[in-house]
């Protein structure tokens, strides 16, 4: 009985027998796009099985959503001390941003500002397009997860010597290269 609502329910989808081919079409009063791109999916019929298609990412969408990969970038710097310090060659590639590197850490509470500035102002806003909306949560998500490892070492405090500082160091340098 529960199968028969949900059978009455108006579809998105339209299907035309002549073509092989599905259209999805918003709903009225949906969300509104960014009007730098229209964004159609169109999902083909190819021997029963669906394909979709959909168009690239204009320019701004996927600087935006290269931006907000930063505050991770900036706040896993920290894990790499170790590997920067050891391999100085491997340190010249971040030479270019320590500029932008220098200005973050002297904000105070810089990474709490961006962390919600990203959720409120990009993830939240459904004006921005999904993907964009997509990859600025999933580097929160990995900003999140960043303060795992400093969390297990101020619990265990491992010390400067001595197996647990190695352990600590090798941790480190895996999170870093993550």
């Amino acid at each position: 009985m529960a199968s028969l609502s949900i059978l009455h329910r108006p579809c998105i989808f339209h299907h035309t027998p002549k073509s092989s081919t599905l259209t999805l079409k918003p709903k009225p009063n949906s969300l509104s796009f960014s009007p730098l791109t229209k964004p159609s999916l169109k999902l083909k019929l190819r021997n029963g099985v669906v394909k979709a298609s959909t168009s690239t990412p204009a320019a701004p969408e996927r600087l935006i959503s290269i931006a907000a990969y930063a505050l991770p970038f900036f706040n896993s710097l920290q894990y790499g001390h170790n590997i920067l310090t050891q391999y100085p060659k491997v340190a010249l590639l971040f030479d270019p941003i320590i500029p932008f590197l220098s200005f973050y850490r002297s904000l105070p509470y810089a990474s709490f500002i961006a962390f919600f500035a990203l959720y409120l102002g990009i993830v939240r806003n459904p004006i921005f397009p999904q993907y964009v909306r997509f990859n600025a949560m999933q580097a929160l998500t990995l900003d999140v997860l960043l303060v795992l490892p400093m969390l297990f070492q101020r619990i265990f405090s491992p010390g400067r010597y001595g197996l647990g500082f190695k352990i600590l160091v090798w941790s480190h340098n895996v999170v870093f290269c993550f």
